[in-house]
């Protein structure tokens, strides 16, 4: 049978940390590396393997590359700290791997707990994420964020039925904390990568995002929850736009 590591990152995360960790304890083994956390992270972690260890923050993607060099196996899992395992997905890579698998990496659809319920429409469904891969030839990129495995050709990608159960947010303004900080950094490599905005991507773009998660991906079907989870879809690519505009027209304080 292939062997399974999984890797998480953390900061900061006492409160998730030990369900995510449950939900992989069938796992041959299991490295957390933690980047400097403040409240009980670490000795929660420890509680489920005695890899645990402390790198300085590199990075979305940097920092999970790191975590996966530090895993026993060449077959990895990357899972994030507010996410879970089901039971169907465990039972669907126990015998993927019991079998040998027969792709290079495969991807796992996200299904999201938002204010009470399960989301399965808008643009957080299926939300395939490529999370279980051979290290050997699979590698992390190193964008600041929305990070991803590349170095795979696409032929080599499998997908599985089994869901990642995902507690990104546990109230509204937390969900905002996330699109603020996370618009900053999709701004700055939008930048760097030398992407410029105009009036026409702030007018038209946030529109036309409402009516892919709301209409075309049944956000309608989710009641009030789809409702809020499209206009803040919206508002994160308006204010991603905004932001990348602002660093373009302003220029910084002058001391």
């Amino acid at each position: 049978m292939t062997k399974l590591s999984v890797v998480i990152i953390t900061k900061n995360e006492a409160k998730n940390i030990g369900n995510a960790l449950e939900s992989v304890s069938w796992a041959d083994d299991i490295v957390v590396v933690d980047s400097g956390s403040t409240d009980t992270t670490i000795e929660v972690a420890r509680r489920y393997t005695d890899r645990v260890t402390v790198h300085e923050w590199a990075g979305y993607g940097a920092q999970k590359e790191y975590a996966a060099g530090l895993a026993s196996n060449d077959w990895v899992l990357s899972l994030d700290a507010d996410e879970r395992i089901s039971s169907s997905l465990a039972s669907e890579i126990h015998d993927l791997l019991q079998n040998g698998p027969d792709k290079l990496a495969y991807r796992i659809p996200r299904v999201t707990h938002y204010l009470g319920r399960w989301i399965r429409s808008t643009d957080w469904y299926p939300d395939y994420q490529l999370r279980l891969f051979d290290r050997r030839v699979a590698r992390w990129n190193k964008l600041p964020v929305h990070e991803s495995v590349d170095n795979i050709s696409l032929t080599e990608v499998g997908h599985l039925r089994g869901e990642i159960e995902h507690f990104a947010y546990h109230e509204i303004s937390s969900h905002l904390d996330t699109i603020d900080r996370y618009t900053s950094l999709a701004a700055a490599h939008m930048q760097d990568s030398g992407r410029k905005v105009g009036w026409l991507d702030l007018v038209s773009r946030p529109p036309v995002t409402f009516v892919r998660n709301y209409i075309v991906r049944g956000g309608y079907k989710d009641g009030l929850p789809g409702l809020m989870i499209s206009v803040l879809n919206t508002y994160y690519v308006f204010l991603k736009f905004a932001k990348l505009w602002e660093k373009q027209h302003t220029k910084s304080d002058e001391p």
